[in-house]
């Protein structure tokens, strides 16, 4: 071989070796710094027919904590609870939370399920709770709530619902009939006293209807709030701390609790609800005879 040929040999051994290395320092490169995704195709807006239904958005609503329904007032029997029960430190108040929602479940839950299936029949079915109502302190508070719910009702929802629905009707008479009581003219038919309270569940069951809320999640909701103004007023009571309080709010444990009471009181018709924790109506009872209280019950 020449030397011409020789030198012509290395130099294409030369080029294939560059060859080599850029293509291993390329790969290097790649391994080090990987490349960027593509961009994404998708809008950073939301699609034009993504939109919140409205019974999602009402649902949200109610939901909320700041609702103006005068809650916060209530403890539900917790405070004369623990006026009953001493202890030199606070007891767990998942115990106390129960009985108050398996109380709310039996007494007031099949009303609330029977006015949202029938909303024309709110005021016979709110004077029917009423009379079934013994103890008289869950009462007024009942009753305050309900009045409070049918205030949001006309000052905040009313105008965005068709006023000649089943339920806007049952709501509009019922909203009457509570503030002639209050103005202490209602009558009976007959001439003889007949109360209209406005109780709030089923009150609730014929708002959450009129805004197309689901029966389920009028239902789940209604039991969640009176959970979360148990927890308040345990807050406030110095049972629990708030972010013990929200850690129960967002344990599996309510929500079970929850769809638990919901499934046994179901098919409940109101002929057969009652209460079902005896006990809560002496503590609610007897929540007056306190002598210091921060609470209404």
């Amino acid at each position: 071989m020449s030397s011409t040929e020789a030198e012509q040999a290395l130099e294409d051994e030369v080029t294939r070796l560059e060859s080599q290395l850029a293509l291993a320092r390329e790969k290097l490169g790649s391994l080090k710094h990987p490349p960027l995704p593509p961009p994404s195709t998708t809008s950073p807006h939301p699609p034009h027919n993504a939109a919140a239904s409205p019974s999602s958005h009402a649902l949200l609503l109610l939901s909320d904590s700041a609702l103006p329904l005068g809650s916060f007032a209530f403890s539900s029997g917790l405070e004369s609870y623990l006026a009953h029960h001493p202890s030199p430190t606070p007891p767990p108040i998942q115990p106390f939370l129960s009985l108050a929602l398996q109380t709310l479940a039996t007494t007031t839950l099949p009303y609330l399920l029977a006015a949202y299936r029938g909303p024309s029949q709110l005021q016979d079915l709110d004077d029917t709770l009423d009379a079934c109502m013994l103890c008289h302190v869950a009462k007024r508070a009942s009753a305050a709530q309900g009045r409070a719910l049918l205030t949001v009702w006309e000052r905040a929802f009313k105008g965005t619902i068709d006023a000649g629905s089943v339920s806007a009707k049952a709501l509009a008479d019922i909203s009457m009939a509570s503030k002639k009581l209050a103005q202490g003219v209602s009558m009976g038919k007959e001439g003889t006293s007949m109360p209209t309270v406005a109780h709030f569940a089923p009150v609730w069951a014929v708002v959450t209807r009129a805004l197309d809320v689901p029966i389920h999640d009028a239902a789940y909701v209604f039991l969640l709030n009176h959970g979360k103004a148990v927890l308040s007023a345990a807050v406030r009571a110095s049972v629990v701390g708030p972010y013990g309080a929200q850690a129960v709010l967002g344990s599996g444990w309510l929500r079970v609790e929850i769809e638990r009471l919901m499934r046994e009181n179901w098919e409940v018709k109101v002929e057969d609800a009652g209460q079902g924790v005896p006990a809560m109506d002496l503590w609610v009872g007897r929540h007056e005879m306190l002598y210091s209280r921060i609470f209404n019950s």
